[in-house]
């Protein structure tokens, strides 16, 4: 048997988690391969025109998959009720999957994402591993194995995060989420610029998650959506310690939009920059905005020191 993951949207954030269950379970598991023209291309033709770009690089990493594999794994998030909400291709996308490719013969296997309620995710994983043919003394045991790697490669995020913000570079504080900046295609390309411009990229989405949520009223008390909660709760703890902020969004995330226009009016104290990714080929455009945006923070922070 060999499950099949995509690698796109939760992936980022669960990756560890999931490859360490089926890993533990004995089963083997496939990967798509980083997110390309070609990937981004199938994608878009599946998608209506209204999709968010991470949501058609996703159904192009699903189509990848398509006869490569017995299942292909497709969670979603449960509703978070009053503690908020999340962007409903989340909620979504098994049915859209099953939908867009049900004359494939696809076969899903899904869960429900709770991050609030730690059982309800045991639960889940180990009705995957009944579904998986496997005891449940055995998924319990690759379920918590599993999450102690996941906390892990969490914990060393962190602290790599941290060792990186003692560097004597320019810090750039990047908000975006994992499924956009951890991605080759899209996302990678803004780190590489950004290293290659003498600068420390420090990434919002790494940063301690209750720390983060507990913070994020400091900016608005009104954000809906949880994933927009824990990327606006990193600006308090990372702000003072960089010297400028890039909001990068995919084209056209409706809560991105929205966030991104509540920072800019209410932080003023730290250069931010509003970059929309939209896919296009080339980034020629891109580096010369990056470009422009560092040369402003060096120019600033020259003249401070000058005046002190």
């Amino acid at each position: 048997m060999i499950i099949g993951i995509p690698r796109a949207l939760l992936y980022h954030k669960y990756k560890h988690l999931w490859k360490s269950f089926f890993k533990e379970l004995g089963i083997d598991y496939i990967l798509s391969p980083d997110t390309n023209k070609e990937i981004l291309r199938k994608g878009s033709a599946y998608s209506i025109d209204e999709s968010c770009l991470s949501s058609k690089i996703y159904l192009g990493h699903v189509e990848w998959l398509l006869d490569k594999c017995d299942y292909i794994l497709i969670p979603r998030f449960s509703d978070y009720s009053r503690n908020g909400t999340v962007c409903p291709k989340f909620l979504a996308i098994y049915d859209v999957v099953a939908n867009i490719f049900r004359d494939r013969s696809i076969n899903l296997l899904s869960y429900s994402i709770n991050p609030k309620v730690t059982h309800v995710e045991m639960a889940a994983f180990l009705k995957l591993g009944k579904i998986l043919n496997k005891k449940k003394s055995q998924s319990l045991y690759a379920y918590l194995n599993a999450k102690q790697v996941e906390k892990k490669a969490h914990l060393l995020e962190i602290t790599e995060q941290e060792r990186l913000l003692q560097e004597n570079k320019l810090k750039i504080l990047v908000l975006a989420h994992r499924y956009n900046i951890f991605d080759k295609y899209i996302g990678e390309p803004i780190l590489n610029i950004l290293r290659e411009q003498e600068t420390v990229p420090i990434i919002g989405d790494i940063a301690p998650q209750k720390e983060a949520i507990a913070n994020y009223a400091q900016i608005s008390e009104t954000l809906p959506w949880v994933c927009n909660r824990e990327l606006v709760g990193s600006i308090p703890i990372y702000k003072d310690r960089v010297d400028g902020i890039i909001l990068m969004s995919a084209f056209p995330c409706g809560p991105d939009s929205l966030v991104n226009e509540i920072l800019i009016r209410r932080i003023k104290d730290k250069p931010i920059l509003n970059l929309m990714i939209d896919g296009q080929e080339g980034k020629a455009g891109m580096e010369t905005r990056l470009e422009s945006f560092i040369d402003i923070i060096r120019f600033k922070k020259d003249e401070q020191n000058g005046r002190n």
